[in-house]
C-alpha cells in the first residue's frame, strides 16, 4: 500500500457536488492499494500515521503526531499512486489491486483507524472526487508498505 499524507489546515472531499468527508486540520490520506497487499501492510500504515511526528510543537518543531495535535484523518482511496509511467505516455495500472481487492483493504484500514483515537473522516471509493484541501506548511510525506523492511 502506498499512501501520499498532506498535513492540511482542512481538506474535504465532494461527489456531485454533495461532501462525503471534511476535517479541519490534520492530515488528508491519499491510499493506493497493490495487487500484492495484505492486512499486515494497512496495519503498519495505521501505526506509521498515527505515530509520524509532523506537527508542530510550541517552538515550532515538527515533534507531535495527530494524537497529540488534536487532526483529523480524511481518508481518499487512489488508485493512481500505482501508475506505472516508466513506459509511453499512458500510465499502466497493472500492479493496482482489483477493485474488489483494494475496497476491502480501504475498509480495512479506515475501520481500524475509525478504531483509534483521532476522528476519521472518507471519500467514497471509486467515484469520481473533487478533493479540497489547504497544504499545512505544505508537508507533504510519501510511505510505501513495501518498503517497511529495507534499510
Amino acid at each position: 500500500m502506498k499512501v501520499v499524507l498532506q498535513r492540511v489546515k482542512e481538506a474535504r472531499v465532494d461527489v456531485n457536488d454533495v461532501t462525503t468527508g471534511a476535517i479541519r486540520a490534520g492530515i488528508l490520506v491519499l491510499l493506493g492499494v497493490s495487487r500484492d497487499d495484505i492486512e499486515a501492510d494497512a496495519d503498519y500504515l495505521r501505526d506509521k500515521i498515527l505515530g509520524l511526528r509532523i506537527f508542530p510543537d510550541a517552538e515550532g518543531r515538527m515533534n507531535r503526531n495527530i494524537v497529540d495535535a488534536g487532526g483529523g484523518l480524511l481518508i481518499v482511496s487512489q488508485f493512481t499512486l500505482y501508475g506505472d509511467c516508466r513506459r509511453g505516455r499512458r500510465p499502466s495500472f497493472d500492479r493496482a489491486a482489483a477493485p474488489e481487492q483494494a475496497q476491502a483493504l480501504y475498509n480495512y484500514f479506515v475501520d481500524a483507524l475509525k478504531a483509534g483515537p483521532v476522528p476519521v473522516q472518507t471519500g467514497l471509493f471509486q467515484a469520481h472526487m473533487d478533493v479540497y484541501l489547504v497544504n499545512d506548511g505544505p508537508v507533504t510525506i510519501l510511505i510505501d508498505s513495501a518498503e517497511r523492511n529495507r534499510a
